[in-house]
């Protein structure tokens, strides 16, 4: 009882047992390796793997789901494939700062050949004639009724297929484009602003890694796919739009970024900083 009384009486003792258990605290929290991004363009990371996984898969379903589709809210039009995109230019923030660019290269590349051969298959699925009585949920829908009574249910869901999974060459070179250099900008200068901010500020090169890809994603997508089927004015308003929204998922999304890079720096026991690397996306890393 008296020891309890002097501990609320004396400030400094209480000041003294907090410094102590932040020290303790410190001393259980793992202590980050320092490597240069050489050594971790070498090394096996233990979720590396799943992190590249979830990056081309968020990747193929954003151009799969929505690229082509225009949508307004209170005023704002965009692209209806901005819901979940970003997610991938998120993931790659934190494949550089966790993994480094040389990895964060590998699954760029990975993606963009991802890319292509969902084009390639898209086109051949697409382009294969329908059975005359393939079923649908268009052909069941009665307000085609009237179309159905001229044609076959195969015809019917073929357009409405061909309408939500078929791509024009013109857009498929535009995702695929737009994605290769807006990624590899994101990634560049995420890795270059690490190394000088000396990891510190984590949100500064998050937000502004995505202020310069998007815009270069945003000014090469959007006039490649549709500059001509849309009115310039479109073009122009999409554009910017979906580049407003974008950058603003990366900033409501910085919490998430932080939680993730957090948790898996202290999984993977290193920090990777890219002062050695070769940042041409054609370079290829070194191997043991």
């Amino acid at each position: 009882m008296l020891m309890q009384l002097a501990w609320q009486a004396c400030p400094k003792w209480r000041f003294a047992g907090a410094a102590n258990a932040v020290s303790l605290k410190d001393m259980s929290e793992p202590q980050l390796a320092r490597i240069d991004g050489t050594i971790g363009a070498r090394r096996h990371f233990r979720y590396f793997d799943y992190m590249m996984a979830a990056f081309v898969a968020i990747l193929l379903l954003s151009n799969l789901i929505g690229a082509a589709k225009t949508s307004e809210i209170a005023g704002w039009k965009f692209g209806a494939g901005i819901l979940f995109f970003p997610i991938s230019y998120v993931l790659g923030d934190v494949l550089t700062e966790v993994y480094g660019y040389a990895n964060a290269r590998r699954c760029v590349w990975v993606g963009f050949f991802a890319l292509l051969f969902m084009a390639l298959m898209s086109f051949v699925v697409v382009a294969m004639p329908p059975a005359a009585d393939w079923g649908c949920a268009t052909s069941h829908d009665p307000q085609f009724s009237a179309v159905m009574a001229k044609t076959s249910a195969g015809a019917l869901c073929q357009t409405t297929y061909d309408s939500v999974f078929g791509s024009t060459w013109r857009i498929v070179a535009a995702s695929v484009i737009a994605f290769w250099a807006g990624e590899f900008v994101n990634s560049i200068v995420l890795a270059r602003m690490k190394v000088l901010t000396q990891g510190r500020w984590l949100w500064t090169r998050t937000v502004g890694s995505t202020v310069f890809g998007q815009a270069v994603d945003s000014a090469l997508f959007y006039p490649i796919a549709f500059l001509g089927v849309w009115t310039n004015a479109d073009v122009i308003t999409v554009l910017w739009h979906n580049w407003a929204f974008k950058v603003a998922w990366e900033v409501l999304l910085t919490p998430m970024t932080y939680w993730i890079v957090g948790f898996l720096k202290r999984h993977e026991g290193v920090d990777v900083f890219d002062t050695d690397t070769n940042f041409s996306p054609f370079a290829r890393a070194a191997t043991v």
